[in-house]
């Protein structure tokens, strides 16, 4: 399959504004902005032909070219990932088989978490989309309980049934368990912001009209649901890595020290 990886981005971010653009001290004690971070990430992804930040911003556009990425431009209307991803696709010259999107919040992402969509995406041809969960460790379950209690908005979790087919996806946390008896595993997903698209579903959610769901939990993905298109959830390893996005400015130091100690 001929893959194409968008990386979309935009500028004004309601919980952290000018977020593709914050610097993040690396390991080394230089820093690099969280784009280029993203960008990163995404070149090392296997089975990938092009990767290209799209975006509407200039001030992301001229940091992406100066690190070296491809850039296509947006339309500023585009209310998600998924959308820009869509009209990023449309201003292609090539048509892929699979496209591939890589929030730009997501630098932590391993590059297997992506490979195994593709891998999924070739081995089901009737997968229109799938996105990869990570079962949660005491760590990251207790990032998300914390974030909850103090009203910032978190990661997001994922419920799937015994086929793998999301069932929900939310900002909560997702089964709610009782804090005294929190199981071993721990039955909470945690739903890691990468999507894995046959063009046929992009087009299928640009013609689908938004839904209540999807516009109170901001997550794009809830469309798909809605409209009855189905969303394989595939599970994925951390192998020992720390992930987590940058989802408010609280989110820096969490990655940072994830950074300094891999």
């Amino acid at each position: 399959m001929k893959t194409v990886l968008f990386i979309p981005a935009r500028y004004g971010s309601t919980r952290f504004p000018g977020k593709p653009l914050a610097a993040l001290r690396q390991r080394d004690g230089s820093t690099k902005t969280l784009i280029e971070m993203t960008w990163e990430a995404a070149r090392q992804v296997r089975g990938v032909d092009a990767v290209y930040v799209a975006t509407d911003d200039a001030r992301i556009a001229g940091a992406a070219r100066d690190f070296g990425a491809d850039v296509v431009m947006t339309d500023e209307a585009c209310e998600n990932g998924t959308a820009r991803c869509a009209d990023a696709l449309a201003r292609l010259d090539m048509q892929p088989d699979l496209v591939i999107n890589l929030q730009g919040d997501a630098p932590l992402t391993p590059p297997w978490f992506v490979e195994a969509l593709i891998d999924a995406m070739e081995q089901d041809p009737g997968i229109g989309m799938a996105t990869p969960v990570l079962r949660c460790d005491a760590d990251t379950y207790r990032n998300f309980t914390e974030d909850r209690r103090h009203g910032r908005v978190g990661g997001t979790t994922a419920v799937f049934d015994q086929n793998m087919n999301a069932l929900y996806f939310s900002k909560e946390v997702l089964p709610f368990i009782d804090p005294g008896k929190l199981p071993d595993p721990i039955p909470v997903f945690h739903h890691v912001g990468v999507y894995a698209y046959r063009p046929e579903a992009l087009a299928r959610y640009g013609a689908t009209p938004p839904c209540q769901l999807e516009a109170l939990e901001g997550l794009e993905q809830l469309r798909f649901l809605h409209a009855g298109i189905p969303v394989r959830c595939v599970e994925v390893d951390a192998r020992g890595r720390v992930f987590w996005e940058l989802n408010n400015p609280e989110d820096v130091a969490r990655i940072e020290a994830a950074l300094e100690a891999t």
